[in-house]
């Protein structure tokens, strides 16, 4: 507060005429930051067309506004901006066949999904402010990453370290724009069983966070031991597939020169 105050040309105290806390002066940082162009209402516009534009303007806001996820969430939005913001979203999705918390959780889906793909869109421009490239990329990362992450120790990942997949180098898939179709492919499945009257499966309720108990921990133990067992015996099983090809190979051309 006196910061603000001193930028302002004022005392502390005199601030306090306007706003009663910190916490005032976050809720109108956050909402001066949601007072953007919100786009006619247009009949003609599909509603995923409608959505889309609305999670995008989630993302627009935190690349204007790299402070913005900063702020922390203490409430449901409550100014004026923020309002707006939100009952644009609604008006979207006004001639679909939701109940009004089925809509107030597609909007919740939406803006999170933005919200943490623009955290770490933020947090990653910042690390190639700071650095100047990319420390994932290149060629020492992919050698380095090729020793570590290993087919025995991590079967799924290392095919995809070694495409080059798994890194922080320019590529020509929009990540936010492939995650955010498949989030409205699941909504456009649900409008679709809505229409349709087809059975819709209940949402299941989350599950209870795990107790930290001793009891846990040793089966947690166990598991990860399994698991660990697991992989050894995956990886025998692919040397052993690998020898058989490679006698059915050796067979298969002794015959073949026989044949001949």
């Amino acid at each position: 507060m006196s910061k603000i105050a001193t930028t302002l040309g004022f005392t502390t105290m005199s601030l306090y005429r306007y706003v009663t806390s910190k916490d005032d002066i976050l809720l109108l940082m956050q909402d001066a930051a949601c007072d953007i162009p919100i786009p006619p209402e247009d009949d003609e516009v599909p509603w995923r067309d409608g959505l889309r534009r609305w999670a995008g303007a989630t993302i627009e806001v935190m690349r204007a506004h790299p402070w913005f996820t900063d702020i922390p969430i203490s409430s449901i939005p409550l100014m004026p901006n923020n309002l707006a913001v939100l009952d644009w979203g609604l008006r979207v999705m006004k001639n679909l066949p939701l109940n009004d918390q089925e809509k107030m959780s597609t909007a919740l889906t939406l803006s999170s999904y933005a919200r943490a793909f623009g955290l770490v869109e933020r947090d990653m421009n910042r690390s190639r402010e700071e650095v100047g490239a990319p420390l994932q990329s290149g060629p020492a990362f992919a050698e380095a990453m090729s020793e570590l992450v290993t087919d025995e120790r991590f079967p799924y990942l290392a095919p995809l370290v070694r495409s080059g997949v798994y890194s922080d180098g320019e590529d020509d898939q929009d990540d936010y724009a492939w995650g955010l179709e498949r989030i409205l492919d699941g909504i456009q499945r649900y409008v679709d069983a809505r229409t349709s009257g087809e059975p819709i499966v209940a949402a299941m309720p989350r599950e209870e966070a795990v107790p930290r108990d001793k009891a846990v921990r040793e089966a947690a133990k166990a598991r990860r031991e399994a698991e660990g067992r697991l992989r050894e015996a995956r990886k025998r099983e692919r040397e052993a597939i690998a020898k058989a090809r490679e006698r059915q190979a050796a067979a298969d051309e002794k015959a073949a020169r026989g044949k001949g």
